[in-house]
């Protein structure tokens, strides 16, 4: 009887993990690591066993295993000849990462935040203008920057600066402000308007190296624009943070 079968047999339908190009064992993983972090497998449970897990997800019981090298390696769980596997350890203290939703909030720079500069320099001529509210300034400059916290890369933000206002912005500035700050800092800048859009994606490669992600992890983008009081656009950033250390609080009354 195929893992199909037997799940067919126990009454509950196999996981359908034909909905998405991600290798089979990479999505099974996934599913486990939740499973751990959510506390349906708790620290010190023996977890069902290779058959079982077959059984219940409907793959061969080499993709199980497969699945169990993954988070094995990530040291949550622990194998043991004949006794069984066991949860290792609980989940790490999550490294949240607010998305704030007012003007002090994306103003306030994270505590215990290290920003790293990947890449500075003037935009090429005949580069697409940064998109965003306003009206856009004659030449930007491009800075690339990752965020870390507690030794975890969080976030990788492409960063779009009116070039006239980058000879105001100190290299200590990039290291410890967030990008909105860095404009709305500048002695004689005043922020006329500002915008955030956030929308959930997965990973692609570069994203997914950069953030130390599983391809296809899930993410938010979260693109930002302000303008000066004339109307002018001052600063794009766009930023892409890792989906499970991301946290939004929107107080609704």
């Amino acid at each position: 009887m195929d893992a199909t079968t037997r799940a067919a047999a126990a009454g509950a339908p196999a996981l359908d993990l034909n909905r998405s190009a991600v290798p089979r064992y990479i999505q099974l993983a996934t599913l486990f690591r939740n499973r751990i972090e959510q506390g349906a497998w708790r620290t010190g449970q023996q977890i069902p066993t290779v058959d079982d897990l077959s059984a219940e997800c409907g793959v061969a019981r080499a993709t199980i295993r497969q699945a169990l090298d993954q988070i094995e390696k990530e040291g949550l769980i622990e194998r043991f000849r004949a006794k069984g596997t066991f949860v290792r350890e609980a989940t790490k203290e999550r490294l949240w990462c607010e998305v704030e939703t007012d003007w002090s909030g994306l103003l306030r720079s994270r505590e215990g935040a290290e920003i790293e500069i990947l890449s500075d320099a003037p935009l090429p001529e005949g580069a697409p203008v940064p998109e965003g509210i306003g009206r856009p300034a004659p030449r930007y400059r491009h800075l690339r920057r990752r965020h870390w916290r507690g030794g975890q890369p969080f976030l990788l933000a492409d960063v779009y600066l009116d070039e006239r206002l980058r000879p105001k912005v100190t290299d200590a500035d990039l290291r410890s402000k967030t990008a909105l700050k860095l404009v709305a800092s500048i002695p004689g800048i005043r922020i006329g308007d500002a915008r955030q859009t956030l929308t959930i994606g997965a990973a692609d490669v570069e994203a997914a190296a950069a953030l130390n992600l599983p391809l296809n992890a899930p993410v938010a983008y979260v693109h930002r624009a302000a303008v000066d009081a004339r109307g002018v656009r001052i600063l794009v950033a766009d930023g892409i943070y890792r989906g499970d250390v991301v946290r939004l609080d929107v107080k609704l009354k």
